[in-house]
């Protein structure tokens, strides 16, 4: 039957790629200029329409989406239809009620593999002009962008911050415990991506080599942060007894008013500011 964004898209007569494009070039002028030209491409349109999705659409899309069907929300574009009419009959009732607030949260995910397979860190961390970075082992920059991505991020002008739980530390063996791991597991980890960023240091350009800067800290561990370009962060918390890629993903964007943003970028930047230096070798 398709999703209320097809039927929305119909009544409008936007219901091929090249029409709906071009709207979304449109709104994309007036609110978002990086976006322009980066509508869906037919096949995942056509995904959009049908609703064989396995989340929602990148943050990018949604804003627009926002845009080109003001009260509607996200997953109410992309829930199933059947008759239209009644549907919007009842999205005007629910308009009326109090809305629940998510603050400046734009998606959550179960598990970090869902996020991954949603939001692919290759997308999300590339062409930036900084990436901070902090939690346990940082797989998430150290695991899933090859050494070639990363110093490819160094060498176009990318700064990275990277803060790991110090390997030599007491909590980090604590961790170990907690997640039933064999002691040296997660040190054995952390210390190898933290070589693996030294490597591509020393093989980088004097100036590339300048923008990775790595700390370490010896407390106890809360909550993967990831924050890129002091505009989107990615949260996990470390919970008991669960590794973190089987935990919730948050992704949050930093918003005019005082929001989940604000109080993450917050918790690393004091984090940071106490690390200690991973000195070159």
């Amino acid at each position: 039957m398709g999703t209320v964004l097809k039927a929305l898209l119909q009544q409008r007569h936007l219901q091929t790629v090249a029409a709906f494009n071009r709207h979304y070039d449109h709104l994309a002028e007036q609110i978002e200029p990086g976006s322009v030209g980066a509508g869906p491409r037919k096949a995942q349109f056509y995904r959009w329409l049908s609703g064989d999705l396995v989340g929602l659409p990148y943050p990018h899309h949604c804003r627009i989406l926002t845009a080109m069907f003001p009260g509607w929300a996200i997953n109410e574009l992309f829930a199933p239809y059947t008759d239209l009419q009644s549907l919007e009959e009842n999205h005007c009732r629910s308009t009326t009620l109090p809305q629940p607030t998510t603050a400046d949260v734009e998606a959550v995910f179960p598990t970090r593999t869902e996020f991954i397979q949603s939001m692919p860190p290759t997308e999300i961390l590339r062409a930036n002009h900084r990436i901070d970075a902090m939690g346990l082992s940082l797989n998430l920059l150290c695991q899933h962008l090859s050494d070639s991505a990363v110093r490819g991020l160094v060498e176009s002008g990318t700064t990275l911050r990277c803060l790991f739980l110090d390997p030599g530390g007491v909590h980090i063996r604590n961790r170990e415990a907690e997640e039933g791991h064999e002691p040296g597991v997660l040190v054995n980890l952390t210390e190898l991506n933290i070589r693996s960023l030294e490597r591509i240091r020393r093989g980088a350009t004097p100036d590339a080599a300048a923008r990775i800067e790595l700390r370490t800290y010896d407390q106890p561990v809360r909550f993967n942060i990831t924050v890129v370009d002091s505009e989107v962060c990615i949260v996990q918390p470390y919970l008991p007894a669960c590794r973190d890629v089987e935990s919730p993903t948050f992704v949050c964007r930093k918003s005019p008013a005082a929001g989940v943003f604000d109080c993450f970028s917050g918790v690393f930047a004091s984090m940071w500011e106490n690390g200690n230096t991973v000195e070159k070798r």
